[in-house]
């Protein structure tokens, strides 16, 4: 019996490549059940391998000490430097958007804050936006994004649906995540909608923006039914759309699940805060007075971030556990990038992965970086560029197929600091190919020489 458990693996694969022969025969199937394929794979991969043991260990992969100078020169250059960045493309700024006087540091706040002009209303205990035409991501392999952004848009009356999105931002269909500045991107470019991204964000505001008719777009950690009955921790957007203090329960648009889908007030806590409590509005442009009046200092990206730093300090002040401590300090380190503090950051996101180890098995966020590329930000422009690589090669490591453009590029990065030239072209290479029109990859490819 021995020799027939041998041929196991490989009659699956052999089950495999007949289905994929079927689905290149009839073409007119071949999206309803490509997703399935997909499935079998990743099957295979976790029969085979854990992706949540798999540890990145900060400063243990041949980092060469650099000096103080040098983070601050090179922190200085990112600084200054106009070329556009790999993983955020800022929205330029409406005629109406308040700016702050001047750069703050990592924790300065700014001197130049909106404040609300009143005392906000009280809340009622439970709304309900009503019109959001809700959609489904199955059917298409990992299409939460599209869904979301579509519904969002639909709300304000815009005529697409997702597979008009996802042919824009998932150009290769199979790419692993969509980030918030990929889809303001979409909206700036296809229609005459506006958006507005913010972290730090709060139960309350989300309850404000709600009364006031605007469904908000977030981004949590959920552990999701993935394959062989296993439940793993993966990113995941939702449209929120209602509260209800009696229940104490949110309304959100959930793509995976279905419409009106109800969530504790204590698990999407929870889960929001794995993403730093980042939102996102889409919002008509003449509409854009009323947002900022709701928004107050939100509106002041520096007053946000700083914000959000504070956030984090407090939810390490208030961590007990390796989890809580994990994520306080990424969120941490995420604040600290976005205030151009690297060397913070770095430190930061360093503490971090010191608790990851002690996080339970099953409950490892091993997908962290395929969603929050700070900690590339922050250990490249601090010159630990073994760290890039050792960070970058853990993350494609986590999944059976590695599409995960934003890990190449920042691979490519460090590769060609250290002068390994050709290693950073076939990573740029393989870029280009999982998403054709990456702007910073292209920079990088043509300032190579190819």
């Amino acid at each position: 019996m021995e020799p027939d458990r041998d041929r196991r693996p490989f009659l699956i694969f052999l089950l495999i490549a007949i289905i994929i022969i079927c689905v290149g025969l009839f073409t007119p199937i071949r999206e309803k059940i490509s997703y399935r394929i997909d499935d079998l794979k990743s099957r295979l991969f976790y029969l085979h391998s854990d992706p949540a043991n798999t540890m990145f260990v900060p400063g243990q992969s041949g980092t060469a000490p650099i000096s103080d100078a040098d983070v601050e020169a090179t922190i200085s250059q990112f600084i200054t430097e106009s070329a556009p960045t790999a993983t955020e493309i800022p929205p330029t700024p409406t005629a109406t958007q308040p700016e702050a006087t001047a750069e703050p540091t990592a924790t300065e706040v700014p001197t130049a804050t909106p404040e609300p002009t009143a005392t906000p209303e009280p809340l009622p205990e439970s709304f309900f936006i009503s019109g959001v035409k809700y959609e489904t991501q199955h059917g298409i392999w990992n299409y939460c994004a599209p869904t979301n952004l579509s519904m969002a848009m639909t709300f304000w009356g815009w005529p697409g649906q997702r597979l008009d999105i996802g042919k824009v931002v998932k150009p290769f269909e199979k790419d692993k995540n969509v980030m918030f500045y990929e889809l303001e991107e979409f909206v700036a470019d296809n229609s005459g909608l506006r958006t507005l991204v913010r972290p730090g964000g709060t139960p309350e505001l989300l309850k404000r923006l709600i009364v006031k008719g605007y469904p908000v777009l977030i981004e949590k950690g959920s552990f999701m039914q993935e394959v062989n009955g296993r439940y793993s921790w993966m990113g995941h957007y939702n449209i929120v759309t209602g509260y209800d203090d009696a229940a104490q329960e949110w309304t959100v648009q959930d793509s995976y699940y279905n419409a009106d889908y109800k969530v504790s007030y204590e698990t999407l806590a929870q889960e929001w805060l794995c993403f730093n409590n980042q939102f996102m509005l889409v919002y008509p442009g003449d509409r854009e007075g009323e947002v900022y009046s709701i928004l107050g200092p939100y509106t002041n990206s520096n007053w946000a971030n700083n914000n959000a730093l504070r956030m984090a300090d407090a939810q390490i002040e208030a961590a007990e556990t390796p989890e809580e401590y994990f994520y306080a300090y990424f969120n941490r380190g995420t604040s600290q990038v976005e205030l151009s503090d690297f060397f913070g950051a770095a430190q930061s996101y360093d503490m971090a992965y010191t608790y990851y180890p002690d996080i339970e098995a099953n409950r490892r966020p091993y997908r962290m970086v395929w969603y929050q590329t700070g900690p590339y930000y922050a250990y490249y422009y601090c010159g630990r560029y073994y760290d890039v690589i050792a960070l970058a090669e853990t993350t494609l490591a986590s999944t059976s197929e590695p599409y995960l453009e934003e890990s190449h590029y920042w691979r490519a990065m460090a590769y060609n600091e250290l002068g390994e030239i050709e290693k950073a072209h076939d990573d740029l290479e393989t870029c280009i190919r999982l998403h054709p029109g990456f702007t910073a990859c292209e920079a990088l490819l043509y300032e190579l020489g190819y």
